[in-house]
């Protein structure tokens, strides 16, 4: 099993450009095998086939694989703290022309609430969110900007009853939120970054990668922020080396490249 479980990895490495080496290898064997026994397949072998031949099957591992939970103003005492502190500072430094990254987006949740909270401080129009993720399928969810009634459920009511519209049993984001999000494709631990940001918000996803991974990623978003710009972080995280890799620590969750 492990002999398959190596070739399984070579040849998903081939397939999507995704190396499970970068995770955390109990935890994602675990859900794959939860896969491989949802389609009733046996054995990793077998299951790479079935997802070379079936589409629906390859998109189903993919958005699976790469942990596609959130939800909208995730942890709200971390949003109180950027609205009350980190917003006002970024903007006395920088501007009200922004430039944020929301990295590992998921369905859209997370860039759309940078914006909603952002409006308070700048005015829509020149509010840019820049959204990426490594799942086409989720992107073209976050695209669609449909909810269910849990995934809106810490969103100021400000916002639901000016934002939202309920669509059946779901909830439709207005398009003028959806407008001011850019999205695109892109592998934290492959692709080249972009520089010049802010700020980066990227939580509760590099927690499934192994230390090393983890690691280099934080790197380069200290790399890819202006002096004084802020990574924004989950509240299942922390970057216990921060010193080494050249941030300061404003609160648990934010952190900051020193100005030169």
């Amino acid at each position: 099993m492990e002999y398959d479980y190596e070739y399984f990895k070579k040849e998903i490495k081939a397939m999507t450009k995704i190396d499970l080496n970068d995770y955390k290898e109990k935890q994602m064997k675990r859900r794959i095998d939860t896969l491989i026994q949802k389609n009733k397949i046996t054995g990793y072998n077998n299951y790479i086939a079935a997802l070379k031949s079936d589409k629906e099957m390859f998109d189903e591992f993919v958005g699976y694989i790469t942990i596609n939970v959130s939800e909208f103003y995730r942890n709200p005492d971390q949003w109180q703290i950027m609205d009350r502190d980190v917003f006002p500072e970024l903007i006395n430094k920088f501007g009200k022309n922004l430039k944020i990254w929301s990295a590992a987006c998921s369905t859209g949740d997370e860039p759309y609430s940078l914006v909603m909270a952002l409006s308070k401080h700048v005015p829509l129009n020149q509010i840019r969110i820049y959204a990426t993720d490594l799942d086409k399928v989720i992107l073209g969810k976050a695209q669609a900007g449909l909810y269910n009634e849990k995934s809106i459920a810490s969103v100021p009511d400000e916002f639901k009853k000016k934002y939202f519209e309920k669509v059946g049993s779901s909830y439709r984001i207005s398009d003028e939120i959806k407008s001011r999000v850019t999205f695109r494709q892109h592998n934290l631990l492959l692709d080249k970054y972009d520089t010049d940001y802010d700020m980066i918000v990227c939580r509760n996803v590099l927690i499934y990668f192994t230390e090393e991974a983890k690691d280099e990623v934080f790197r380069k978003f200290k790399d890819s922020l202006k002096p004084g710009g802020v990574l924004f972080i989950g509240s299942t995280e922390q970057i216990m080396n921060y010193k080494e890799i050249g941030y300061q620590r404003k609160t648990s969750f934010f952190y900051e490249k020193p100005k030169d």
